[in-house]
């Protein structure tokens, strides 16, 4: 189902190249009229609505990504426009549905942020169908992408312990948002200001909470996972900055920058920190995380600093355009070294021999300190990791520092729970985390790679 987003993808690439003034594989009158929508509808809302659908693990969920999909190719194709505004309503829509059961599932701040965010997706639909320009709901396009990211954000954050008073701060600001875009839309005088405003201060409820902060100093993905998140943030404050300082930021200049500083530096950067993680999760395939991915993340954020500072706010036309295709060609050399990584992955794992049945020890079974190898136990129960398992890496050590610094439970306890009945974990099985979550899996792992001492949980 990633076919169609990718297909998107392509088409706003080339329609990128169409709109620089350069040279373009594809020429076509619609595109560069249909660009904005095909790469945040198209491509982006795709991709949300696989992995929200893969989560809520019901076949009429996988509507809505089939939907936008099909709806972004209908719009760069020979048929009629209103063919893919309707499908682009129809998969919002769906989308938006998909929270509902969720909700029910897990009533919690960040999957109602998510909802919150799944609702201008639909009125940015909805105003395009109407014939209005891509102007008018370029800030619904904006809400949308902001407060998914920041609903999956915020689940991340519990690992750093911000609280329920730190989650109903920022589901407050997500609320706002959402008022600052319908001003927008009825006052844009000062209703873009007061949405930049909002816009700023939820970036920094949300880096004031987020684990890349520290997940920075460590090693590998979860470092390079960090790079991506903290550079996107930084890019959301650039936008915010230009809602609130320039006299028109739906115009000239001004227009072209908070654009790409919300759906490159900001939306692209986080798809870049989580696709190693969620595309293995929604594909069923490995991903590993290879250095080379750092390639692309620096090109993509360098390019917009060129576009932006010297192309869109010094007026310099050539500028302008080298940083528009480096953005360009960031984004396919990602692509490139991802498909390069999966099929390294794939590989690997065929050659690997299958793995003997892991031997458990009890937890706290005998003397503080005695280690007894028991066969598995029913689910319940309270186990430690084998010591077979003893051979951590400076990564998984670095991942441990981490995670003690928080007020995480301890890594017995977080593996499972001896309050968990086995109802609810077939139910939690069939729900495939969000990106955020198999994030703290990761750390999780890394963390009890090495040799736990039995009795050192919390008894």
């Amino acid at each position: 189902m990633l076919i169609p987003g990718g297909i998107a993808l392509l088409a706003g690439l080339d329609a990128a190249l169409l709109l620089l003034g350069v040279w373009a594989p594809v020429s076509s009158e619609r595109l560069p009229a249909v660009h904005g929508v095909v790469m945040v509808l198209g491509f982006v809302g795709t991709v949300i609505a696989l992995e929200r659908a893969v989560a809520l693990g019901r076949g009429w969920g996988f509507a809505s990504p089939v939907f936008t999909g099909v709806g972004g190719i209908a719009l760069i194709s020979p048929l009629p426009i209103w063919v893919g505004q309707v499908l682009l309503v129809a998969g919002t829509a769906v989308m938006a549905a998909v929270f509902v059961p969720l909700w029910r599932r897990r009533r919690d701040a960040a999957v109602l942020i998510q909802a919150l965010g799944a609702v201008p997706a639909v009125g940015a639909a909805v105003l395009f169908l109407g014939g209005m320009s891509t102007s008018a709901f370029l800030t619904w396009m904006m809400a949308f992408v902001v407060l998914v990211i920041a609903g999956e954000r915020l689940e991340l954050a519990r690992l750093s312990g911000p609280g329920e008073r730190g989650e109903q701060v920022v589901l407050g600001l997500a609320v706002a948002l959402i008022a600052a875009v319908v001003l927008c839309l009825l006052f844009p005088g000062w209703g873009l200001p007061l949405l930049g405003v909002v816009l700023l201060a939820l970036v920094f409820a949300l880096v004031r909470t987020d684990v890349a902060r520290r997940t920075i100093r460590s090693t590998g993905l979860p470092r390079f996972s960090a790079f991506c998140l903290l550079t996107g943030y930084g890019w959301l404050v650039v936008a915010g900055a230009l809602l609130v300082l320039s006299p028109d930021p739906l115009a000239g200049g001004g227009y072209d920058a908070l654009v790409h500083a919300v759906f490159l530096g900001f939306t692209m950067s986080m798809i870049f920190a989580h696709a190693p993680v969620i595309l293995p999760a929604v594909l069923r395939r490995p991903l590993p995380y290879h250095p080379l991915m750092y390639v692309p993340a620096v090109l993509l954020h360098l390019a917009l600093l060129v576009r932006v500072v010297f192309g869109d706010l010094r007026g310099r036309y050539l500028d302008w355009q080298v940083g528009g295709v480096g953005n360009v060609l960031a984004l396919l050399l990602f692509v490139v070294v991802v498909i390069g990584s999966a099929v390294v992955g794939a590989r690997s794992k065929r050659r690997q021999p299958a793995r003997p049945a892991r031997r458990r020890v009890a937890a706290g079974a005998g003397a503080p300190g005695n280690r007894t190898v028991v066969p598995r136990r029913a689910s319940g129960s309270r186990e430690a990791p084998s010591p077979h398992d003893a051979r951590g890496t400076r990564e998984a050590r670095a991942g441990q520092e981490l995670l003690m610094t928080t007020d995480a439970p301890s890594a017995p306890e977080s593996l499972e729970s001896s309050a968990t009945t086995a109802t609810e974990e077939r139910q939690e099985a069939q729900d495939i985390p969000s990106t955020s979550t198999r994030l703290v899996e990761q750390l999780t792992r890394s963390t009890v790679s090495q040799t736990i001492p039995t009795g050192q949980g919390r008894q």
